[in-house]
């Protein structure tokens, strides 16, 4: 039975020093990831793009996937930062407005680093620490569940584990194709119009 890479880091780097190689060693491999792919992604490969020894690197990290669920970590940090505070109105809001509110919101968090989210999204095996990118997801699904429980006088669905399921999974797939693959095609006065069709179309399944 094959063993699940390592994917903690060796040790938290507490000083400037220490601190600026791991930066630079997760900034090397997000740039690999993005350019060259994963399966280009080695040790040797971070190394030699970061400018350090690839006994500097063992310091800090076990493997290249403890890299990459660095990136993850920091790409996530920088979405939540984006998109924080713009949710923590939606339960009191109505159907309609609520629905667009968070379809914009997954677009803006789908313009974080684009292309680095692309490759973290298709890209990367699902293993250990490197499962954290559904973490944002999980959120939206247990923000969304909670929505609906409040506004369950205003709905026509009765079960909303599985309404969640599908207007979470809805909205995740709308913005990601539109951002991440449709871009050139979607220019923002068309990005406005997919969320006002994407508010519909959930809005419309919840309510009837």
């Amino acid at each position: 039975m094959a063993r699940k890479p390592l994917t903690k880091p060796r040790k938290v780097a507490s000083q400037e020093r220490s601190r600026a190689t791991v930066d630079v060693l997760v900034e090397a491999t997000a740039r690999i990831l993005v350019k060259e792919g994963f399966d280009k992604a080695s040790t040797n490969r971070i190394a030699e793009v970061a400018g350090v020894s690839v006994g500097s690197l063992y310091q800090y990290f076990p493997s290249k996937e403890a890299l990459v669920a660095a990136v993850i970590e920091r790409h996530q940090h920088e979405i939540m930062q984006a998109v924080r505070g713009e949710l923590a109105d939606i339960l009191s809001q109505p159907v309609e407005k609520a629905m667009r509110k968070l379809v914009a919101v997954a677009v803006k968090a789908h313009r974080v680093d684009p292309k680095l989210h692309c490759a973290l999204a298709e890209q990367i095996p699902r293993v250990g620490k490197l499962e954290k990118l559904a973490t944002f997801n999980r959120e939206n699904f247990t923000l969304f569940r909670t929505y609906l429980e409040s506004h369950r006088d205003e709905l026509r669905v009765d079960d909303l584990e599985l309404a969640s399921f599908v207007c979470v999974t809805t909205i995740e797939a709308l913005t990601h194709n539109a951002v991440l693959h449709y871009s050139r095609i979607l220019p923002d006065e068309k990005m406005a119009a997919l969320i006002d069709e994407a508010t519909c179309l959930v809005t419309g399944y919840l309510t009837g």
